[in-house]
């Protein structure tokens, strides 16, 4: 049983902390917001003591893991102390996205992290509903063939503005890792932004992206519809057939490259999620699963490698912006 607390009691940190409590493998003892009246009404909420500094909760509580669901800029701006702090502690982390808005930060949180030998994980939490896998199971069997490109889009209305980068930063390692998680690693990238008319972020983006395995990907993205219509739709096609994703989990198409009979999963047969919520619980059970496990480091799903690597993508893409060409991902 996994003694955990959460650190950043806004929305996000209410669903971690949701989601230990109903746990049969963790124990939920704690809460920690910097904001006195935010972590005094998340104490009394689950019933466990309130802390208002990491230095307090780590002093008095006993535990094993903590999930940071801090914010800041860019979503991600707030990550890299209490990170490090739980790290230095002795303590398995669990992160929201983005891992950090500053790369030099993420670098370090992840370089930490593998010096101490602990679990640092990502809420990279897309590409945990069960069509998501049964199209990853079709790719590692060889259903698609070799690999030969994939189109990534997601669409949601945002209207926040309050950097030129929130878009990209905060939103596409969701994206990105779902491209990774199924095509790999990426080795170049090739950007363009726009603004919409009265926009301080670049709200709608397209990205090329050159697979270190050969594949070929293009992202779009964007803050500019309608929060009624949001869009997230995942294609992958390779010599044998290819797939198409719609809205995470809704539903799975194959399409055989030399037959019409097509293989269609949805959500109804697939254990049915309730709702995008459930991508957290989904997400935060298997952190939990493999952290009480003890599994290797290197099989933790959505780890802060992962989330360093969509990191390195989103900087090179900006590079790219400026400089008008492709640019190379560091190596890993």
């Amino acid at each position: 049983m996994l003694k955990v607390a959460t650190i950043g009691m806004g929305n996000i940190g209410s669903a971690h902390s949701g989601v230990y409590q109903a746990s049969e493998r963790a124990d939920l003892v704690a809460v920690c917001d910097l904001d006195q009246k935010r972590s005094d009404a998340a104490a009394e909420r689950y019933g466990v003591p309130g802390f208002y500094s990491i230095a307090d909760l780590l002093k008095n509580v006993e535990l094993d893991a903590v999930s940071v669901t801090t914010a800041g800029p860019e979503n991600g701006g707030h990550h890299f102390e209490p990170v490090m702090e739980c790290l230095e502690a002795g303590l398995h982390v669990l992160c929201e996205k983005p891992i950090s808005n500053d790369i030099q930060a993420a670098r370090k949180m992840v370089a930490k992290a593998d010096e101490t030998g602990l679990y640092f994980g990502i809420n990279l939490n897309h590409r945990f509903v069960p069509p998501a896998a049964k199209a990853k199971e079709w790719v590692q069997t060889g259903r698609l063939g070799d690999l030969l490109l994939m189109n990534m889009t997601m669409w949601i209305g945002n209207p926040n503005d309050t950097s030129p980068w929130f878009h990209i930063r905060a939103l596409h390692p969701h994206s990105l890792d779902i491209m990774r998680y199924f095509c790999g690693d990426v080795k170049r990238v090739h950007a363009f932004f726009n603004q919409a008319p009265g926009r301080v972020c670049y709200s709608n983006a397209q990205l090329n992206l050159e697979f270190a395995s050969g594949v070929v990907g293009h992202l779009t993205g964007s803050y500019d519809t309608n929060p009624r219509h949001n869009l997230e739709r995942c294609e992958v096609m390779g010599t044998a057939g290819r797939f198409v994703l719609d809205n995470l989990y809704q539903e799975l198409t194959f399409y055989p490259r030399r037959s019409d009979e097509l293989t269609v999963i949805r959500n109804s047969i697939m254990d049915g999620l309730s709702g995008f919520s459930a991508t957290f619980t989904n997400r935060i059970n298997r952190w939990i699963e493999q952290v009480d496990d003890g599994v290797p480091r290197d099989e933790i799903d959505a780890s802060g490698h992962d989330g360093l690597a969509v990191q390195e993508i989103i900087e090179a893409a900006i590079r790219s912006h400026h400089s008008g060409c492709a640019e190379s991902i560091p190596p890993r």
